[in-house]
């Protein structure tokens, strides 16, 4: 596994990396996938952080939930500010993903073992890390308990527990996502990203089906890159020609920004892929092969035969803060105010990324966007003063068009775009394809991930002040 530990090594790792390699496929085995990430944690004795007895009550001035890119990000900003054993986080995981990468492990151009690093890596050290979940949140008491039995009291809260991948909501998805060789694959978990090439090594001809469902997801154009990778593939291999590519999203538009839209609409044309919206997966037939769709508005069901599907679970907010009718709102998600980050009713709690109501696609470049903006708020809620810093939604999703081609998006509330670079970003990018498998994953792991990236804000006021 690749390690990026320190500034001197980030250039000694990018050097090499743009030797730009060769973007010949890499066969991923299933063996060199989720058992190989378990050995791995095992071996690993040398991480920097390790996690307190889960089962001790704990004090905190600040208590985050959740330890993905949110969390660890907002923990890497105060842990040292306010002092050792001041920052709580209550994660249980023992490994954290680079989940942006899963669609090129899906492509056969990276591998997993490059997304994942020890959770003990990735923390702050000045930070008390709680290897548990929360079970219940008692905000008037300001009280977070564990499902370990703990009670956590904290003065501030910072809620960011991520999504919920809901594939058990999709009947016969799951037993065909766990039965070998059944043509069916999704990128959305480290479990089943590295089936996907193998799955379209063996595709041979009939029609390859790729699928966005109508709730929020992660990284909203995901599925859509999904598409075109396999369909570059199928070309590369000589495949094409026997394929029909079908792509079915229950969303009301193909990519929520118009300006991108018609771009990505063109490049599905260009490839001969077959796009309609508002038609939700509900079904898999794992044995007869056929996935049945039901249209969002009229609740006509339609079949459609297949010999490659790529499905994307529904998603949600999730389950324990259904219990916490306080903290979110109707559907699930927690109720924040969309400028300031602070939530509507609690003065002391704060929430960012995926499990927030932020009217904003849920992707890692909007939790970077955010990161500065709650920092600063939180600082001021914890002096007393004002909250001033407003987000503006800005969110960025960058679409792999194909092995060595991207459109870059980005784009705010309104959904207008938010250019970092000096040239329309809607045109396919062998610039980009490196900046999303070479540059970016170092920028995580190495600047966001120790709270030192808020996102490209600045580098725009430089690189495209007119943008």
């Amino acid at each position: 596994m690749e390690q990026v530990s320190d500034g001197s090594c980030l250039l000694c790792w990018l050097s090499g990396s743009f030797g730009f390699e060769d973007t010949t496929m890499i066969r991923i085995t299933q063996s060199r996938a989720v058992p190989q990430l378990v050995a791995l944690q095992k071996s690993l004795f040398n991480c920097r952080h390790k996690s307190h007895g889960a089962t001790e009550n704990h004090s905190c001035k600040l208590l985050i939930v959740g330890g993905g890119s949110a969390g660890c990000s907002i923990a890497a900003k105060f842990a040292s500010k306010l002092g050792r054993g001041k920052v709580v986080i209550l994660e249980p995981s023992d490994v954290h993903y680079y989940q942006p990468l899963f669609t090129l492990v899906g492509g056969g151009v990276s591998s997993v073992e490059r997304t994942v690093r020890p959770m003990g890596s990735v923390l702050p050290k000045d930070a008390t890390w709680v290897k548990d979940e929360a079970v219940s949140f008692t905000p008037e008491e300001n009280l977070v308990k564990t499902k370990n039995g703990s009670c956590i009291k904290y003065d501030m809260l910072v809620l960011a527990l991520g999504l919920q991948l809901n594939f058990n909501k999709v009947e016969g998805l799951l037993e065909a996502l766990e039965t070998p060789k059944s043509g069916v694959v999704s990128n959305y978990s480290p479990k089943y990203c590295s089936n996907t090439f193998q799955e379209l090594q063996a595709f041979s001809k009939g029609n390859a089906v790729f699928t966005c469902p109508s709730t929020p997801i992660k990284c909203g154009g995901a599925p859509q890159k999904a598409a075109y990778l396999s369909e570059h593939y199928m070309r590369k291999t000589g495949k094409r020609k026997d394929a029909n590519i079908i792509y079915r999203t229950g969303a009301g538009v193909y990519f929520p920004s118009p300006h991108y839209e018609k771009v990505l609409y063109k490049v599905a044309a260009s490839r001969g892929i077959d796009v309609a919206i508002k038609e939700d997966l509900i079904k898999v037939n794992p044995k007869q092969k056929t996935a049945i769709f039901e249209n969002v508005d009229s609740k006509k069901q339609t079949t459609i035969e297949y010999s490659f599907l790529h499905a994307t679970p529904p998603q949600g907010p999730p389950s324990v803060l259904a219990k916490c009718k306080d903290l979110t709102d109707s559907a699930g998600w927690v109720n924040v105010n969309k400028e300031t980050l602070q939530h509507v009713k609690y003065s002391n709690v704060f929430s960012l990324g995926d499990c927030s109501n932020l009217p904003t696609s849920k992707t890692g470049a909007a939790v970077a966007g955010q990161l500065g903006i709650l920092s600063k708020n939180l600082l001021s809620a914890l002096e007393g003063k004002p909250l001033q810093a407003k987000y503006s939604g800005y969110t960025s999703c960058p679409l792999v068009t194909g092995y060595g081609s991207l459109i870059l998006a980005e784009f705010d509330y309104d959904k207008n775009p938010v250019e970092t670079l000096p040239f329309d970003q809607r045109k396919e990018s062998r610039i980009n394809y490196e900046l999303k498998k070479h540059v970016m994953p170092a920028i995580y792991w190495t600047l966001m991930l120790r709270g030192f990236w808020d996102g490209p804000g600045k580098l725009r006021s430089i690189s495209n002040p007119l943008g």
